[in-house]
Formats: structure tokens, C-alpha cells, sequence
């Protein structure tokens, strides 16, 4: 990796690592698997409203009461990823019914949205100093105009073990890496019409959404969803391990971030319905992207409602991580193929995720929701 990109990663992204922390370990919220590139310009107002508002392809969610959050055993036998304290209090959440896209939104349906439009993604479009410095820390220096060019966050798989804490080797701020483009300039999707589209920012999610008819969903739906109905379960398959039995999820098996065994049959993202729906028959809840809530994230959100029940909880009006201050940043759910037991668990329904609107990275994507009152 050049100095330039170090410098815009280490300075600008304000990346930090999933940490490596013991069993019992409940820690503050300053995971993050995934770099923070800062604010941009939004263009969601440009995009003309759609007309589908169609409920193929989603599965109806009866609505209904569940316990959000961690409790006290909060992992299967064996995992040793991260548990954050933003998980923490478990609270009684009642939500009303709703459709959710049974899989991630997929190449070939964003290429619709993109046709139909002329939508320019995030990582399409030259960062813009003067939107960025805003959420930067006073007298942050400006990077070379050859870092400020359209491009997009790609993981790199390393040749053997690394320190963890060095995020940027296996993050690589790429010109030209977009959803079209996953790797950089001379990559591309054909025949990866069923691969969940990614480099999407919430900006970007935000903006199909408004065309299909659609919405993100709440962090409280999406949990709701995960669940399949099931009571205290750890995944979105019950409570059995991830890598003993059949292959539930795309996930990182073996050593992170160089030696990936392939059990599950990928190294980065699989096809959408490659593994079994959930118990609502919803597909990939659990790894493949990393997945946009509507919500800001904050970090004493279950805090601030844990005496009382929550009825369709949007989150909390503001945004703060107090590992990086400055950046508003949304919810995301679900984890994704870079995910390992031994280093962020980023698969289990209490998992929680944020980066700012504007990330988008080769393990970012996301689903959709509408409103139902019955099927």
C-alpha cells in the first residue's frame, strides 16, 4: 500500500480494527469492522421516485414482542469474537408487522434502479475536501489531490498473520472500486447477477429505496427479523456454532485476515440464497455484507429505553460514537464474509455495526422493508 493511501486511511478514514478480546469480555462499542470514509455530498434528491413498490421477492414478518439485544450467554461453544456493551441491556421491543426482501438487494436489481435513473453511486464520485474536513478533528491536514478521486474501500487478503490493530493491511482505498467494479479498474460483475450489489453507501440505499417504494429497515425490525421467532437465540439459525454442521453463512473459517478454509464454499461474497433461510424464511441474515439500518447509531441507545417498551423504535435522534467523535454514523446488521469466531462475530443477532452515510466497501449492502398491516 503507497503512503498516500496510509496517509488518507490512517487520517482521513479513521479506521479502526474489530478487536481480539477474551470469552468473557464485554468491552465498549469501539468495534468496527469496517473502514470510515467521511461525509460527502448527498445526491439522494436527484433520484425520480419509482413506481414499483412491488412485494415480490419479500417475505411477510408478523408482527409481534421480542427481547432485543445480548443477554448473559451470548456466544455457542468455542466462539471468542468481540461482545460489545452497545448490546447491553436486553429490552422488550414490539413491532408491527412488515415485507422484508427475503435477500440482500442484488446486482441485477440495483442495475434496474441504476438504468432506470442514471444514479451515481457514492464511490462513483470524487470525494469532496471541503464536505469532509467538517467531520474531521480541527486542523486535520487536506490529502493529496490523488487520494481525493472517485474510489471505494476493497479488503485485501493478506499472505500470513498480521496485528490485528493494522487495519490498512487488508484495507485498501481503491480508485476506480465501485459496485460495478468490486476489485478496482478491470473487475466487473458479469454472471454475478444474484451476488448482493455492494459499495453502497446508506446514501446510496437510501436512494433506491425512495425509487422503489421502499425503506431500510429499522435496526429494530431488522433484529425482529433475524430472529426467525426464535427465543434467545444466538444466530439466525438457533444456537449451534457456525462452523460445526452444515454450512449456515459466509463467513471468514480459519485464521483472519490471511487463511480463509473455504468451508462454506466462498472467499468473498456468495450468490443470494446460497445457504438455508432463517425460520421466516429469510435468506443470508447472517454474514455475505454487512447490512443498512435506518437508524443513527449511538452508543447508550439500549440504555437510554431499557425501563420501558420500546413500540417501534426508529433509534436515537442523534448519532455518537465516542471513539470517533466527529462522524455521524448509521446502524448496519448481519455481519459479513469477513467475519471469524475468533475476531468480530459480526453474524449474531445482537451484533451491532455503524460507519458513517457515506462508507461503502466490498462487504457493504443492504435489504429493504415496506409497511403491512397483514399479508
Amino acid at each position: 500500500m503507497n503512503n498516500s493511501i496510509v496517509v488518507f486511511l490512517v487520517i482521513l478514514i479513521s479506521i479502526f480494527s474489530c478487536k481480539s478480546v477474551s470469552d468473557d469480555s464485554h468491552i465498549r462499542s469501539n468495534h468496527q469492522c469496517m473502514p470510515t470514509p467521511l461525509e460527502r455530498f448527498s445526491h439522494s434528491d436527484s433520484v425520480v421516485n419509482g413506481t414499483q413498490n412491488s412485494k415480490e421477492g419479500m417475505v411477510f414478518i408478523q408482527g409481534g414482542s421480542f427481547e432485543m439485544g445480548s443477554d448473559g450467554n451470548i456466544k455457542a461453544d468455542g466462539e471468542k469474537g468481540y461482545v460489545g456493551s452497545d448490546e447491553f441491556p436486553k429490552h422488550q421491543v414490539e413491532i408491527n408487522s412488515f415485507w422484508m426482501d427475503a435477500t440482500e438487494v442484488t446486482n441485477i436489481q440495483f442495475k434496474a434502479f441504476v438504468d432506470a435513473t442514471g444514479y451515481v453511486t457514492t464511490a462513483e464520485i470524487a470525494p469532496d475536501w471541503e464536505e469532509i474536513k467538517k467531520s474531521l478533528p480541527p486542523g486535520t491536514s487536506r490529502p493529496p489531490d490523488s487520494v481525493l478521486a472517485p474510489a471505494s474501500l476493497v479488503f485485501i487478503q493478506t499472505d500470513g498473520p498480521v496485528l490485528l490493530q493494522d487495519y490498512s493491511q487488508w484495507w485498501r482505498w481503491t480508485i476506480g472500486a465501485n459496485w460495478r467494479h468490486p476489485f478496482g479498474p478491470g473487475s466487473n460483475i458479469e454472471g454475478k447477477d444474484n451476488y448482493p450489489v455492494v459499495h453502497i453507501s446508506w446514501d446510496d440505499a437510501q436512494s433506491y429505496c425512495k425509487w422503489a417504494g421502499k425503506r431500510l429497515p429499522t435496526e429494530a425490525e431488522w433484529e425482529y427479523a433475524s430472529r426467525g421467532g426464535q427465543i434467545n437465540q444466538i444466530y439466525s439459525w438457533g444456537n449451534e456454532h457456525i462452523n460445526k454442521g452444515i454450512s449456515k453463512a459466509n463467513s471468514w473459517e480459519g485464521d483472519f485476515p490471511y487463511n480463509n478454509e473455504l468451508n462454506d464454499g466462498y472467499l468473498y461474497t456468495a450468490p443470494v440464497k446460497s445457504y438455508l433461510p432463517n425460520a421466516y424464511g429469510l435468506y443470508d441474515m447472517a454474514g455475505n455484507v454487512w447490512e443498512w439500518c435506518q437508524d443513527w447509531y449511538h452508543i447508550d441507545y439500549y440504555k437510554m429505553i431499557a425501563n420501558e417498551i420500546s413500540n417501534n423504535p426508529n433509534g436515537p435522534n442523534e448519532s455518537y460514537d465516542p471513539d470517533e467523535p466527529y462522524i455521524k454514523k448509521r446502524v448496519m446488521k448481519g455481519g459479513s464474509f469477513m467475519c471469524n469466531d475468533s475476531y468480530c462475530s459480526g453474524y449474531r443477532n445482537s451484533m451491532r455495526m455503524k460507519s458513517s452515510p457515506d462508507t461503502g466497501s466490498l462487504h457493504t449492502g443492504f435489504r429493504t422493508v415496506m409497511d403491512a398491516v397483514s399479508p
